[in-house]
């Protein structure tokens, strides 16, 4: 944002009426608008998206609908803090719904393509029981993509998006979500939903020190999403060392995505050999399966360890919480340095 630049005038000149300088308030509007931009940005990312997903061959497009539906609902949540309006509810309720139907076809997808690089290999061990895996995969992943489309039918995300972008675009005369707002409370809105967001995940991190079970961890995987959205959003304000923070929150959700992406694989192999037609006409195959299960358990635990330590003496991690503490400490002082 730029600075407003002020100048005196001179002595014998007559005074400049006050309202020929620029508004006091008139950066926090343009702050306000810039966010609602990126909302709006989102939300034709998140539809433009629609079409390939529903083609059904593009793995991508599953990952990037999902994405731009966190980070709108993301800044949807600075624009319009709780308490919400209902029909915000409403529509939030129904991105999620997106991204949640989804959720089932995008982790097939992902253990297809580790599978895929697994037999890739020419010194791959126990081949035929990868084999097995993959084509489990393939027919987990048709049936749940079958569904997923029936579900995305039933929101109607054509009428989703003139009704979402219409609460987006200002109109003359209608109350906006940041209408009067000044930049004090600009800068408070944005250390508030921070403040929120990365409370949650240190609480989250905290339980997972103490029990380190699969639910826990994970919720530390969510958690870090949403910090790293928000501070995306604050990024766009060229807030000093953004860039370097959300470096280093990738690189923790890197880590835990590839611990998570090991718990679905277990996951998705159990429930293969358990089902009581295969385990009857696929015994010895269920066996070879049941031992990539345990060589899983062992790579999963490197990653949980790992995350510990990350999460418990890296420098990296106090990095995060040290950029994080200083600008909850001051929001404004923050945003000011922004245009020094």
């Amino acid at each position: 944002m730029d600075e407003v630049n002020e100048t005196a005038a001179a002595p014998e000149a007559p005074a400049v009426p006050e309202a020929a300088a620029p508004p006091a308030e008139a950066e926090p509007v343009d702050a306000w608008k810039k966010v609602r931009k990126l909302a709006i940005r989102q939300l034709d990312r998140f539809m433009s998206l629609e079409p390939k997903v529903l083609r059904g061959d593009d793995p991508d497009a599953i990952h990037d609908l999902r994405v731009a539906s966190r980070r709108l609902q993301q800044i949807l949540g600075l624009l319009y803090p709780r308490p919400r309006p209902a029909e915000i509810r409403r529509l939030r309720r129904k991105i999620q719904r997106c991204r949640g139907v989804l959720g089932e076809v995008r982790n097939c997808d992902v253990q297809l393509l580790r599978v895929e690089r697994t037999l890739a290999s020419k010194r791959t061990a126990r081949r035929e029981s990868w084999e097995a895996v993959r084509h489990y995969l393939r027919q987990r992943r048709s049936e749940n993509f079958d569904k997923a489309v029936r579900k995305l039918s039933k929101v109607n995300l054509a009428v989703f998006y003139v009704q979402l972008r219409d609460h987006l675009v200002p109109h003359p005369g209608r109350g906006e979500p940041a209408e009067g707002l000044s930049s004090e409370k600009f800068y408070e809105r944005v250390g508030e939903a921070l403040a929120r967001v990365w409370h949650g995940m240190e609480a989250q991190v905290a339980q997972s020190h103490r029990d380190a079970n699969a639910a826990v961890i994970h919720g530390v995987r969510i958690a870090a999403k949403r910090v790293r959205y928000l501070i995306e959003v604050i990024r766009e304000f060229q807030a000093p060392e953004a860039a370097r923070t959300l470096a280093r929150l990738r690189a923790l959700q890197r880590l835990l995505g590839d611990w998570h992406d090991l718990e679905v694989l277990e996951q998705m192999m159990i429930e293969m050999v358990a089902r009581p037609e295969f385990l009857r006409d696929h015994l010895n195959l269920a066996m070879g399966v049941e031992r990539l299960i345990l060589r899983n358990r062992a790579n999963k635990q490197g990653y949980r360890q790992k995350y510990s330590r990350v999460t418990m003496d890296s420098g990296d991690y106090q990095q995060i919480k040290d950029w994080v503490a200083e600008l909850l400490a001051s929001p404004a002082a923050a945003f000011r340095r922004i245009k020094d």
